[in-house]
């Protein structure tokens, strides 16, 4: 197996990996994947904040608006993959699809 290669946290925050991930996924279910900077200017993973108990999800806003320059930055590099990934999962499909799942019954089935 080939080493894992990694970026700096301050790079995937400064590119706009940290907010579309947010943006696009965690933000809609209520929670939010954060990055914490340190006294001495570096950045690590800090956690996921968790408010699935609010309907709205989590919101930019106040002090943090979504930043349209890393939302350009994010969909080029998106563009940059597309072509291999629809040659791997079909074109207009670059999201890695869910293997098929062997039925089972349904409860009410079982039951019987």
């Amino acid at each position: 197996m080939s080493e894992v290669k990694r970026i700096d946290i301050a790079d995937f925050r400064e590119q706009g990996f940290l907010q579309e991930a947010n943006r696009q996924f965690f933000h809609p279910l209520g929670l939010a994947l954060e990055v914490v900077i340190e006294d001495d200017g570096t950045e690590r993973l800090g956690g996921v904040w968790d408010y699935r108990d609010d309907p709205e999800g989590v919101l930019y806003g106040g002090d943090l608006e979504v930043d349209a320059g890393k939302v350009s930055s994010v969909a080029a590099e998106a563009e940059r993959h597309r072509v291999p990934r629809e040659a791997i999962f079909g074109e207009g499909q670059t999201v890695q699809g869910v293997p098929p799942q062997p039925s089972r019954p349904s409860p009410m089935q079982r039951s019987v």
